[in-house]
C-alpha cells in the first residue's frame, strides 16, 4: 500500500474492531515550549489509566530527537519513539520520530514521509484526521504550547466525529500560538490548564466505556423530549435529524456535564434550567466541520473540466449563479469562487460571478463573512492562490476584497425558507448525511427547482441524490457530480408547495402551515424581484427608516421589493406592518409613520423618475 501524501488528509479506514483498540487513543499535539506542559500532562496520568497516548512534538528532521530521554522519567507510563506497523496499546505514550508523520488505521501506527513544502507541514493536523476517520468517538486530542495552528483544522474533525477536544490555557502556555489558534475555532471543549487536562481525559474515557456498554440506555432518552426543549427555546429545530446523530451529540454532551446515562432526568433538568447547556447542545448539534478544497479529487475534476465548460457554455451577458447551501465557516465557498475567478480568467471573459452562501448556524455565518482563516490553510491553499486571494495577516490569512465582493453569505434554514433560483451550481457537501430520508428528498427537490436545466449538483463523498425520478443525471457518480436535465415541475419545491403544514424553521413556538397560494404567492414575489426589481435604498438614521424607489417600475414589482427589503432589515413587526400598508398606496407625498417598536419611524419617499439612487 502506497503512503500516504502529507498534503492531503489520511484515507479513512474502517473502524476498528471491537476487540483491537477499544479504549480512547489521545492525540498530544505541541510545538515550541512544549516540553514542561507535556511532562506536567503525562506525569499525572496514572499506569492504568487505560488510555493510549501519541505525541506530535515539532521538532526539527536533521536532529535526532531527545523527546523520550526527557519524557522518560516523568511518566510511570511506557515510553517509545513510534515505528512503522507498531500495534497501540493502552498505557503507552508513543513519541512521533523526526522527520515523519503519523498515522493510525487498524490498530497501528503508520509512519510517512511529509511530501508538503516544509512551510507547511502540520503534523499533528495529520495524525487527527486520522484519529477521527478510525476512532470516532473514542479519540480526543490536546493542543500545548506552540506557535502556529497546527492542529486547529484536524480538531474540527475529531470533534465531528464525537470526539474531545482540550487546550491548554493559553496565559498558561509559554507560546500561545496553537491554543489560541484552537480556541478560536469554537469547537474546544475545555480549555484547562496542563495540570488538570488529565483528570479531564480519564473523566472522558470512563464515561465513554459506560456508553458504550448499555444499548438500552440509549433507547431511554428522551429525544423528543430534548428536540422540543431545543426547538422551543432556541433558535434552531432539530425533527428531521437523523435519531442516531442526535443520540450520540447529547451522550456526548451527557459526558461532557459529567451525568451518565443512567441520570437523564437529572441531564433534561438542566437544559430546562435556563443554563448555557441547551444553547452548547444545539452548538453541538450544528457540526460545522469543513476545509479549503476538501476532497482535493473532487476539486481536480471540477477545475480542470467542469468549471471550465460551464464557464464556456455561459452567456457572457449573463452572471454565474452558486448557492453554497450549508456553508458552515466558508471555506468551501471560497473555494469554489476561486475556481470559478480562474476559469473566467482564463476563458478571458468579463462574466460576473454571484455567489450565494447559507447555513442555519449565525455564528459560523459571522466567521465566514469575516474571512480570516488561521495559518493552518497553507496545507490546502497552494502558494499560488495564497498570494492571489489573500492578504497576510497576523497568524493568518484574510480573504482579499475581490474574492469577498463575489460571495454573499446568509442565514437561511434549507428546510424552511426558500431557496434561490437561476442556479448554475448548487454544492451542498455532508449536510444530507445528518437529515432523516424524507428531509433529504426534500432538499433534494429543492436543489432540482433551483437549477436551471443542465445546472450542476455536488453533494458530499457519501451522499446521493436517491431516487430522483430521471431529474439528474451522474457527471462523475465516485466524486457526486449530478447534472439537472428535466425541467422543475410545480410541486418540486418540496416544502414550500405541499401545504403540509411541516414548516422546520429555526425559531420558537410551533410553525403554521402555509397555504398553497400563499406559497405561490411567496414564490412569485421572489421571480419578480430577481426579473424586475427597481434601483431602490434603505438607508437608516439614527431612528429614522427611509426607503426610496423609482416610479417608473411596474406597481407590482416594487411592492413586492419593498416587502423583501422590510423582510431583510426591520426587525420591528410594527414597523414592518406600516410600510406594507404603504406599500399599498402609491403617493407623492413623503409620509411619515411611528413604529410602536422603540420610537422608531418609518418614512417612505417615491424618488422622481428621472432621479438615480445611489448607495
Amino acid at each position: 500500500m502506497a503512503r500516504p501524501r502529507s498534503s492531503r488528509r489520511p484515507l479513512a479506514a474502517p473502524d476498528a474492531p471491537r476487540g483491537v483498540g477499544a479504549f480512547p487513543i489521545v492525540g498530544i499535539g505541541a510545538s515550541a515550549g512544549g516540553l514542561e506542559a507535556c511532562r506536567t500532562l503525562l506525569g499525572a496520568l496514572a499506569p492504568g489509566n487505560g488510555m493510549a497516548f501519541v505525541l506530535i512534538q515539532h521538532l526539527d528532521p536533521t536532529h535526532e530527537s531527545m523527546m523520550v530521554d526527557l519524557l522518560v522519567g516523568h511518566t510511570p507510563m511506557t515510553l517509545q519513539q513510534a515505528t512503522d506497523g507498531v500495534p497501540i496499546e493502552p498505557n503507552h505514550v508513543y513519541v512521533i520520530p523526526p522527520g515523519t508523520y503519523l498515522s493510525v488505521s487498524n490498530g497501528a501506527l503508520h509512519l510517512s514521509q511529509p511530501q508538503a513544502r516544509r512551510g507547511a507541514r502540520l503534523p499533528f493536523d495529520f495524525l487527527l484526521y486520522s484519529l477521527a476517520a478510525n476512532y470516532g468517538p473514542r479519540a480526543a486530542c490536546v493542543i500545548l504550547s506552540g506557535t502556529g495552528a497546527d492542529g486547529s483544522l484536524g480538531l474540527m474533525a475529531v470533534k465531528e466525529k464525537g470526539g474531545l477536544v482540550v487546550a491548554q490555557e493559553p496565559d498558561e502556555a509559554a507560546y500561545d500560538g496553537m491554543p489560541r489558534s484552537a480556541i478560536k475555532t469554537g469547537a474546544v471543549d475545555f480549555v484547562l490548564p496542563a495540570a488538570k487536562i488529565p483528570q479531564a481525559l480519564v473523566e472522558y474515557g470512563q464515561r465513554q466505556a459506560q456508553s458504550s456498554s448499555p444499548p438500552q440506555a440509549a433507547a431511554r432518552l428522551p429525544l423528543p423530549e430534548i428536540i422540543e426543549l431545543l426547538r422551543t427555546k432556541t433558535a434552531h429545530d432539530f425533527r428531521l435529524y437523523r435519531q442516531g446523530t442526535l443520540r450520540r451529540r447529547v451522550e456526548r454532551r451527557m459526558a461532557l456535564a459529567g451525568i451518565t446515562t443512567g441520570q437523564m432526568d437529572r441531564y433534561i433538568q438542566i437544559l430546562r434550567s435556563g443554563t448555557d447547556e441547551l444553547d452548547l447542545l444545539a452548538k453541538d448539534l450544528l457540526i460545522n466541520v469543513t476545509s479549503f478544497f476538501r476532497d482535493p479529487k473532487v476539486f481536480d475534476l471540477l477545475s480542470e473540466k467542469i468549471i471550465p465548460d460551464l464557464v464556456r457554455g455561459h452567456a457572457s451577458d449573463q452572471p454565474i449563479r452558486i448557492w453554497v447551501a450549508g456553508c458552515s465557516t466558508g471555506e468551501e465557498t471560497y473555494s469554489l469562487a476561486m475556481l470559478f475567478r480562474e476559469a473566467i480568467v482564463a476563458a478571458k471573459l468579463n462574466t460576473k460571478l454571484q455567489v450565494f452562501a447559507s447555513d442555519v448556524d449565525a455564528d459560523a455565518v459571522t466567521h465566514a463573512r469575516d474571512g480570516f482563516y488561521p495559518e493552518a490553510i497553507e496545507a490546502d491553499v497552494s502558494p499560488a492562490r495564497l498570494e492571489r486571494f489573500f492578504s497576510r495577516e497576523d497568524h493568518g490569512y484574510r480573504v482579499s476584497d475581490e474574492l469577498r465582493a463575489a460571495v454573499v453569505f446568509t442565514v437561511q434554514d434549507v428546510l424552511a425558507d426558500p431557496p434561490f433560483s437561476r442556479l448554475d451550481l448548487v454544492s451542498c457537501r455532508n449536510l444530507l448525511i445528518y437529515l432523516a430520508p424524507e428531509a433529504q428528498a426534500k432538499i433534494i427537490s429543492l436543489f432540482h427547482f433551483a437549477l436551471r436545466e443542465g445546472g450542476i449538483l455536488l453533494l458530499g463523498s457519501s451522499e446521493t441524490v436517491g431516487d430522483a425520478e430521471g431529474r439528474f443525471e451522474a457527471i462523475a457518480k465516485s466524486e457526486r457530480l449530478y447534472r439537472h436535465v428535466v425541467r422543475a415541475r410545480p410541486g418540486d419545491a418540496g416544502f414550500s408547495l405541499t401545504g403540509d403544514g411541516s414548516r422546520i424553521h429555526a425559531r420558537p413556538g410551533p410553525g403554521r402551515a402555509l397555504s398553497r397560494q400563499a406559497a405561490l404567492g411567496d414564490l412569485g414575489r421572489r421571480l419578480v424581484m430577481e426579473a424586475y426589481a427597481p434601483a431602490a435604498v434603505l438607508s437608516t438614521t439614527g431612528t429614522n427608516v427611509s426607503i426610496r424607489w423609482d416610479r417608473q417600475t411596474a406597481i407590482c414589482a416594487w411592492r413586492r421589493v419593498i416587502r423583501r427589503m422590510i423582510c431583510w432589515h426591520s426587525p420591528a413587526r410594527g414597523c414592518a406592518a406600516n410600510l406594507r400598508r404603504l406599500s399599498n398606496k402609491p403617493s407623492n407625498r413623503t409620509r411619515a409613520l411611528s413604529s410602536p417598536v422603540a420610537g422608531r419611524t418609518a418614512t417612505a419617499t417615491r424618488l422622481p423618475s428621472t432621479s438615480t439612487c445611489a448607495p
